[in-house]
């Protein structure tokens, strides 16, 4: 009986078959299974690095001295690991800040006023370890300081000020881990697919073997369609593998199905844009480089949008997506599918003896 297997099918199996063959791709998707399956402990670490101040069990201690170091250490108790400790002249606080393994002092905080104005001056360690932390947890008391005297003095003012804004009360965690940590889960994939299309493409125009079309009852459009169901269907499947991941690691994600559908939609756009590329560029480094700054227009253009895939992502998975979120993602599968079919015209006119 004959093998009534759709070609198409065929060519997807032998992509994945050969994508274990490529070390970059494995070391790539090794590197999201790690990150997506221990990201509880890396979140702690990587959050350290994104917003320093947030660093649990490192306190700075803040020697304050001039005529308005009382406000500023009013001020101080408001942020969260810092300690001040008034001195009675700038001279014996930088002795105290000189001698930092006795008094223990890591920076100093000069707060004197002139013409009814505080003037504030830092002084924090040079080339230190701790020079990070120190300068963000400074930045923070004078804020701090900042909010605090705009409210005293507000009444005296002749104009009204623009109003602060507010203050962020959610947890640089969280944060961390639904706009940075989650959408580079789910979008990596999809540019590592695009790569993958642009490579495998090109790889068969230069090794020739697109010349067998003449004999085998395979056309270009199976080709295409073969190596587009591998690699734009792998990027969905490796997001639901590192939700369930991130699941288990105690993040929780709401609105998956709509997420995977992001992500398909994108992938398929991707590898879309891609195979066009290939098609139209067969010389493998050019193809490359244009599919490099096609995607950087594409991803850096919809970030500057309100409701763009990243944000779209984030708010889908922490359950408060409106109207616009949903809208974003059908805008994303209908652009996609606009592309498919402009490559399908494209590959109809196409011959695979002219590649």
């Amino acid at each position: 009986m004959a093998d009534r297997t759709d070609p198409r099918v065929t060519i997807a199996r032998r992509e994945l078959g050969s994508l274990r063959k490529e070390k970059t791709i494995v070391l790539a998707l090794t590197l999201q299974l790690f990150i997506a399956a221990f990201s509880s402990f890396l979140v702690v670490g990587l959050v350290s690095l994104y917003d320093p101040g947030q660093v649990d069990g490192y306190d700075v201690d803040v020697a304050v001295t001039g005529d308005a170091a009382e406000d500023l250490i009013r001020a101080s108790r408001e942020v969260r690991g810092v300690d001040a400790e008034f001195y009675r002249s700038e001279e014996t606080a930088m002795r105290a800040f000189q001698e930092y393994r006795a008094t223990g002092i890591d920076a100093v905080i000069v707060a004197e006023t002139r013409d009814e104005r505080v003037f504030v001056r830092a002084v924090a360690p040079d080339s230190n370890v701790q020079t990070t932390i120190v300068v963000v947890q400074l930045r923070d008391v004078v804020r701090s300081f900042e909010r605090a005297e705009r409210t005293d003095r507000a009444a005296f003012l002749s104009s009204t000020p623009l109003d602060l804004p507010p203050e962020a009360s959610s947890s640089p965690y969280f944060g961390f881990t639904y706009t940075v940590l989650l959408p580079l889960l789910l979008f990596l994939p999809v540019f590592i697919a695009g790569s993958v299309t642009v490579d495998s493409l090109t790889e068969e125009i230069d090794r020739g073997t697109l010349e067998l079309l003449r004999v085998a009852p395979v056309s270009l459009s199976d080709v295409v369609d073969g190596k587009l169901l591998a690699a734009a269907g792998l990027a969905p499947a490796q997001a639901a593998l590192w939700v369930l991941l991130l699941e288990l690691n105690g993040t929780a994600v709401a609105n998956v199905f709509a997420l995977l559908a992001l992500v398909a939609g994108l992938a398929l756009l991707i590898c879309g844009l891609g195979a066009t590329i290939a098609l139209l560029t067969p010389e493998r480094r050019a193809a490359q480089f244009l599919y490099s700054v096609g995607v950087l227009f594409v991803f850096g253009g919809t970030t500057l949008l309100p409701h763009g895939p990243v944000n779209a992502a984030s708010r889908l998975a922490i359950d408060s997506a409106g109207r616009a979120e949903y809208v974003a993602v059908a805008a994303v599968v209908v652009v996609a599918v606009a592309i498919y079919g402009g490559l399908r015209r494209l590959m109809g006119r196409i011959d695979a003896d002219d590649l």
